[in-house]
């Protein structure tokens, strides 16, 4: 039967409604600024600092700026269909709510559980990539202080990312305005670097370095990367390498894509904004395209500083960043100032990465797919501190213990295939409920929701076959965790047994929102 089962869908009109219980209620706070502010203050970081030169070198040489764009295509054309939901569901959970209302609970719990993976992993590495700029941090200073050490049994333990992740905790749980505020103050000091950056080095440019513009793809035979490292798509086609070439830039575009993650955390927070219906869709857009400019002339810069082989990941496996190509034209100023914002942008990386996740947990807590008890607010601050209290616990036992090594392609698959669900479900919706009033409308549906979707999947293909062997193993344990716990303690399940909502998730007339 139609709505009952895996595939039950509770309506639009059921999500908002849930907004309003008095034990789970967030505190409507952020206007259109607070939003932008969110998604740049979590965009810029990793993809500037990090991934653009280290791309470059290892990957797609001077051709990173194209990988950026079309990354930047691919996110603006899923942007639009998340601006669309963000307006007209606008509730805590994002791509978990819209698949909730559209495909039915077990796909909203499959896609719930993959928004996990893409945050909680993404703050846990990153979070490690701000301790070591620390200590970088300290050595500039003239100060010699490791920011880990061995622990028991030969463990490493990370005291930089576990202070890191400990502050931001507490500003979370304290109130996301004040987290607003905090992010505006640090994403100002990062944007004025990174025009610092872009400014100083046009004058070191040098037009030969930006030849050959795609290097040619390396020979397979001379190539010490695994074939099950190399993206699925050379594999499909014949196991050529997706080092440099064509194949080189696809995968560079899939891995910069981690640069741009930040734009649909907006969408979590519609239901913490004043003026969802203009306000949401103005900050996902905003945001992208602010960012969007910023990657590109900071990629062009780096590669033509210095040439793309000068950025490549040395034998020891020491990376580039964006210092590499500063350092190598003696203005060492510039590389502790990159250090510096390095820095304070991983901050705000993290911090927008942890409230993700925790509105996304608080989400399905609601709905009884966790325990309940974690969609309790406090009633004087409205944030859900049971739940940032718990996702804290996790990231920082993960940043402190647990190597971080490539997880941003693991980030990367979860991502792409919420994108395509929610690309999907713009379609599905405006279909099975055109009534729904829409404060903003994607254009040309169904054919913008389609060219996001080929996009993403095309980005996905351009990841590494472990990736996705690693993917597959994640969400096969998330089902059965769905079918131990979530499928019997489901609060729309209990709705529908009890006659308070239909089996399609409707509420019948004089029904509340009880159980």
């Amino acid at each position: 039967m139609p709505g009952t089962g895996l595939w039950r869908t509770k309506s639009v009109e059921q999500s908002i409604l849930d907004t309003d219980e008095p034990d789970t209620k967030l505190r409507k706070n952020l206007g259109t600024w607070d939003l932008i502010v969110f998604g740049v203050s979590v965009v810029i970081g990793a993809g500037i600092f990090t991934l653009a030169a280290r791309t470059a070198g290892d990957m797609t040489g001077p051709s990173v700026s194209l990988a950026f764009v079309l990354a930047a295509i691919a996110c603006g054309l899923a942007a639009l269909c998340y601006a669309e939901f963000a307006s007209t569901v606008p509730v805590a959970g994002s791509a978990y709510t819209y698949s909730y209302a559209t495909f039915g609970e077990f796909m909203a719990w499959i896609i719930g559980w993959d928004l996990i993976l893409e945050f909680a992993v993404a703050a846990a590495a990153v979070a490690k990539g701000w301790s070591i700029y620390l200590e970088q941090v300290f050595g500039l200073i003239g100060v010699e202080l490791p920011t880990s050490f061995e622990f028991v049994g030969g463990l490493q333990f990370d005291w930089g990312a576990v202070l890191l992740v400990a502050v931001l905790c507490t500003l979370l749980a304290l109130g996301t305005k004040l987290s607003a505020r905090v992010s505006l103050v640090i994403t100002l000091i990062k944007v004025f670097v990174v025009l610092l950056v872009i400014v100083v080095g046009v004058a070191y440019i040098n037009a030969d370095n930006y030849t050959p513009f795609i290097p040619p793809a390396t020979e397979a035979s001379a190539s010490d990367t695994p074939a099950i490292e190399q993206s699925l798509l050379s594999l499909i086609l014949g196991g050529e390498t997706s080092t440099f070439g064509i194949f080189g830039l696809l995968a560079g575009a899939s891995l910069v894509f981690f640069a741009f993650i930040g734009f649909d955390i907006v969408a979590t927070t519609a239901e913490e904004t004043r003026n969802p219906q203009k306000n949401a869709p103005r900050g996902i857009l905003g945001s992208l395209a602010i960012v969007t400019v910023l990657y590109v002339a900071v990629a062009l810069v780096v590669t033509g500083m210095v040439p793309y082989t000068d950025l490549a990941t040395d034998e020891s496996g020491t990376r580039s960043t964006l210092a590499t190509a500063f350092a190598q034209h003696g203005i060492n100023w510039a590389a502790a100032i990159i250090a510096v914002g390095a820095l304070v942008g991983l901050t705000t990386v993290v911090m927008v990465l942890l409230l993700g996740q925790t509105r996304v947990l608080f989400a399905m807590s609601r709905d009884g797919l966790v325990p309940r008890g974690l969609a309790k607010t406090d009633p004087k601050r409205g944030t859900p501190t049971r739940a940032t209290v718990l996702v804290g616990v996790v990231v920082l036992v993960a940043a402190g213990f647990f190597p971080a090594d490539k997880l941003e392609e693991m980030v990367n698959v979860g991502t792409l295939f919420a994108f395509v669900l929610v690309s999907l479900g713009v379609i599905v919706l405006r279909r099975t409920r055109p009534d729904l009033p829409r404060g903003f409308r994607a254009p040309l549906v169904p054919l913008v929701p389609i060219l996001a979707i080929i996009a993403c999947i095309w980005l996905m293909l351009n990841l590494t076959a472990l990736t996705w062997v690693r993917f597959l193993i994640w969400m096969a344990a998330g089902v059965v965790i769905y079918f131990l716990y979530g499928r019997n303690h489901s609060r729309l399940g209990q709705r529908i047994k009890n006659g308070d909502i239909a089996s399609g998730g409707e509420v019948p007339r004089g029904s509340g929102s009880s159980e």
